[in-house]
């Protein structure tokens, strides 16, 4: 049973597999979606690197979306034994995972906001949330606790259209610069994702992040919730 499951820990390469949809977390030995785990490969150089976009060449060890997860791989050695060669991941693999994912979050939603999917400023999402439009709600994570507050309570007073709708999501992964950033502009605080397909790949990018984080509980997790 134990050489069954050594067999399994790394993939044959990016997405050469239609139907894996589950993997097995070199860590903690369960299988979970692939929505919750994150592939690590090893560079030309030898390095650990997080693929968290799942594109890069090579064969890949997973390991569940965790922080101290991932810090656990690289203190007990579990990716010198999975790729089955002296790798030595960085002591700041962990940060540099959380980094990577940041950035793939502040670039799906410059996508999405150059796709027109994005609304920002106090009104434009008061008006997007009131008239049904807003598929999200976006604040960012050092934001003032008064204007999440009123915002979240327009949310819940117009959850959408449907009325079963359990409510929007609630973002608050990003801070007020990477905010910034990601929409060309300065100050922002909060915005509304509308519907459009480049949002979604910012919701999945989003919910994986607050995954990533939430094995800390040091509160700077942020958060995606419904207002239900």
């Amino acid at each position: 049973m134990l050489a069954i499951a050594d067999t399994v820990d790394l993939d044959h390469g990016p997405r050469t597999n239609r139907s894996g949809t589950t993997r097995m977390c070199a860590v903690t030995r369960q299988v979970r979606p692939v929505d919750e785990l994150i592939r690590f490969v090893v560079s030309p150089a030898g390095e650990v690197i997080a693929d968290v976009k799942r594109k890069l060449p090579g064969r890949g060890l997973w390991v569940s979306a965790s922080r101290k997860t991932v810090a656990e791989a690289v203190r007990r050695n579990h990716f010198t034994r999975g790729f089955k060669c002296d790798v030595r991941p960085a002591a700041t693999l962990p940060q540099d995972t959380e980094d990577l994912l940041v950035r793939g979050v502040i670039e799906a939603l410059a996508i999405a906001a150059k796709a027109g999917e994005v609304v920002s400023g106090f009104g434009k999402v008061e008006s997007a949330l009131q008239q049904h439009q807003a598929t999200a709600l976006i604040h960012a994570a050092d934001g003032a606790a008064d204007g999440i507050r009123k915002l979240d309570a327009v949310a819940r007073q117009n959850p959408g259209k449907a009325a079963e709708s359990p409510g929007i999501p609630v973002i608050g992964v990003l801070t007020s610069e990477q905010l910034d950033l990601a929409l060309g502009r300065s100050n922002v605080i909060h915005a509304a994702l509308l519907a459009g397909s480049a949002g979604k790949t910012f919701l999945s990018r989003s919910q994986l992040l607050v995954r990533y984080r939430m094995a800390d509980d040091d509160g700077t997790a942020g958060h995606i919730a419904g207002n239900n």
